[in-house]
């Protein structure tokens, strides 16, 4: 990766990407701990004025425009002279029209040498996310190494970083990369980034991993069970162990992320997934994650009107009770026990509340000494 270095550095405090970079180092294969915070300039950030938003939010970024257009303006000013220009600017965090247009207006490599030098020196987030969104404007693939380090920190540069990365050409597997590593709203952007492109390089993992659990997958599973082809693959009789597990939490998820997402109910192949994810259970191992997912499915689906699970009231029945032979099974019942802990809140609740609606006996124990 190539930085192009200027002087007026900022001195002893730790830049951004630094710190990425380092967490990264500790880190080399997961998600950063707390999405990398508290980044280096939290103090500063917040000690930093509010801003006042435009009524008119279609002059968001206005601001960091002017600046920008001033700056290029100026054939000889260094990007170290923006370190501090944003500070108080409203700076979006998305991709923004006035930016992209600000970048376009100057000469390619300069942008391109401004953003470098903001990504890779600042201590400032402000001045760092301008970098990044110069970055995003362009395509040079050189530059995929440094946005991948900072979209680390996701949460906040996570959108900036998969807009750039969509961009170019061999940022599929860049965003692949970057999705193994981030977590919660910065899994959001990444993960809808690789939605965007097609599932052409990255369906194996969209179908076995985009969804770690997180209560924000519910944002994309739709969007992953649809461009994956979760239907042609789930039907195979080959479908592997990890792809079957991964189907249960996609399902589990879009039986109730109304608001949020594509539920059960506007995804045409429910019906087709739901039964094929029932008979691929029945010959899986059990385990305490797979009982409860299969259960909360069941569970939903019993307490909605069949159109609301995107079934007939024939289908729906015919699928509840796929999951309830399985559910009701000596084996299985031993698993969730052994696996949850009987004496655990999550367990109380479970029995209380799913395993009792559903009328599994094995539990009916635990539900009536909660309603003692």
């Amino acid at each position: 990766m190539s930085v192009t270095t200027e002087p007026g550095l900022l001195g002893p405090q730790i830049t951004l990407f630094e710190h990425a970079l380092r967490l990264h180092q500790q880190h080399p294969d997961g998600v950063l701990p707390r999405d990398g915070e508290p980044y280096p300039d939290e103090e500063r950030n917040h000690l930093r004025p509010a801003t006042r938003r435009a009524r008119d939010r279609r002059l968001d970024g206005a601001d960091v425009a002017v600046i920008l257009d001033r700056h290029f303006s100026q054939p000889d000013a260094l990007a170290s002279e923006l370190v501090d220009a944003f500070r108080d600017a409203d700076v979006p965090i998305h991709r923004n029209d006035h930016i992209v247009v600000a970048a376009l207006r100057a000469d390619r490599q300069r942008v391109r040498q401004t953003g470098r030098w903001l990504v890779r020196h600042s201590a400032d987030r402000n001045a760092a996310t301008v970098g990044l969104a110069l970055l995003a404007a362009d395509w040079a693939e050189d530059d995929i190494p440094l946005i991948q380090t900072i979209g680390l920190l996701s949460n906040w540069f996570g959108p900036l970083a998969a807009e750039a990365l969509q961009r170019r050409r061999g940022g599929g597997a860049a965003l692949l990369w970057l999705a193994e590593r981030v977590a919660g709203w910065g899994r959001v952007y990444v993960v809808e980034a690789l939605c965007r492109q097609g599932a052409a390089s990255s369906r194996a993992w969209l179908l076995r991993h985009a969804c770690d659990g997180d209560y924000l997958n519910g944002y994309f599973a739709g969007k992953v069970a649809t461009v994956a082809h979760l239907h042609e693959a789930i039907i195979s009789a080959d479908a592997d162990g990890d792809l079957i597990d991964h189907t249960g939490r996609l399902l589990r998820i879009m039986a109730d992320c109304n608001g949020m997402g594509m539920t059960l109910e506007h995804y045409p192949p429910a019906p087709v997934v739901l039964a094929a994810h029932a008979a691929h259970l029945a010959q899986q191992t059990p385990t305490a994650n797979r009982y409860v997912d299969a259960a909360i499915i069941a569970d939903y689906l019993t307490a909605k009107p069949p159109n609301r699970c995107g079934c007939t009231t024939e289908q729906r029945d015919r699928i509840v009770q796929q999951y309830l032979v399985v559910l009701d099974r000596p084996d299985w019942r031993d698993a969730v026990r052994a696996g949850l802990g009987p004496t655990s809140d999550f367990f109380a609740w479970f029995a209380g509340h799913v395993a009792a609606r559903l009328r599994i006996g094995a539990f009916s124990d635990v539900a009536e000494s909660d309603e003692r």
